[in-house]
């Protein structure tokens, strides 16, 4: 969906709009109060282009961190962050300067409004040859790591006639993936740079590959949901940290967690075993088509109401004066 289409959306979902892109931070804290917002969320955090200062005035009562930012804030300005019991597991809310608010299925609100992608490419528009077995990487550059690229040039060394589908953002990181892959044994053509198209080419093109390779230790996230949206089964490590975790929550809301491994050597012998075997590729494809309709991944609907739930749990909380404090939404039906 495009950035007009978003915004468009975003206009016709409120009772009011208030765009502040345009305001001074100082300016964006003064409305924020005149309007008398109870509870306010960011979700930028520390990101390219968040706005930290409005929230550090603390211009409203209650000031949640959601969605954007992977993270604690480390700030004692945020009172509550949004995740689940997989991104951030119970044992480790010590490590966050927020309460955390446990969502009852994954933390990742989805958008179930978005068509099926229908009338996908074909390979040969997408220079991917028909017989291949792709293995579909579609992360950012930095995401990728040494060792982890040596699992994948380890695949594609014993998967015969498969090659890497990666985006094609930065051309230095483009040049530099390829002299490592001939470095690791690899002919630099047996992985395919896909170029950047509209969100909605970029969604269908997706069904033409054969298993989507997450990355580590920093996970697919927006990048994930897109896949398993599109249709295409993801494996992903588990890692340990919240950004890190976040594909095994959405496998786990979409009922696929036997694509959730604990170690890279455990994601490279599934990545191959899933490869070599078309009757378990068939299998995950069914299982995700099922299940995409029926799980909580992507009913929108119920994630609202779980959110709603949330809001109204802290706004409670504090009209009873009471600190704020963790706790677990019940889940909706």
């Amino acid at each position: 969906m495009t950035t007009a289409r978003c915004a468009t959306r975003l206009r016709a979902a409120f009772e009011r709009f208030e765009d502040v892109s345009d305001l001074a931070d100082e300016d964006v804290v003064k409305l924020i109060g005149q309007l008398e917002i109870e509870v306010l969320v960011d979700l930028g955090g520390f990101t390219a282009g968040a706005r930290p200062k409005i929230i550090a005035r603390r211009p409203a009562p209650i000031q949640v961190s959601y969605l954007g930012f992977p993270g604690t804030m480390g700030a004692p300005y945020v009172d509550y962050l949004m995740a689940d019991r997989i991104v951030i597991p119970e044992a480790e809310q010590t490590y966050y300067a927020e309460k955390v608010i446990y969502l009852p299925n994954s933390y990742q609100a989805t958008d179930a409004k978005r068509p099926l992608p229908s009338n996908p490419p074909s390979r040969s528009q997408l220079r991917l040859a028909d017989d291949a077995f792709v293995y579909c990487a579609f992360n950012r550059s930095p995401k990728i790591t040494p060792s982890l690229f040596g699992v994948w040039m380890r695949l594609l060394d014993k998967t015969p006639g498969s090659v890497l589908w990666l985006l094609d953002g930065d051309p230095v990181a483009t040049e530099n993936l390829k002299r490592e892959a001939v470095a690791r044994g690899i002919v630099a053509e047996r992985i395919v740079f896909a170029p950047r198209v509209p969100a909605e080419e970029h969604l269908a093109r997706h069904q033409v590959a054969d298993l989507f390779l997450d990355t580590l230790p920093y996970n697919a996230h927006t990048g994930a949901s897109d896949a398993l949206w599109a249709g295409l089964p993801v494996l992903t490590c588990l890692g340990t940290t919240f950004a890190g975790r976040v594909a095994a929550s959405l496998l786990n809301a979409v009922g696929l967690p036997e694509l959730v491994t604990r170690s890279l050597e455990e994601y490279e012998a599934l990545a191959l075993r899933i490869a070599h075997d078309s009757e378990l590729r068939v299998a995950l494809r069914s299982k995700l088509a099922a299940r995409r309709a029926t799980w909580p991944l992507f009913d929108t609907v119920r994630m609202t109401r779980d959110i709603e739930k949330a809001f109204d749990e802290i706004w409670r909380r504090h009209c009873a004066g009471e600190a704020p404090a963790s706790f677990a939404v019940q889940t909706s039906t």
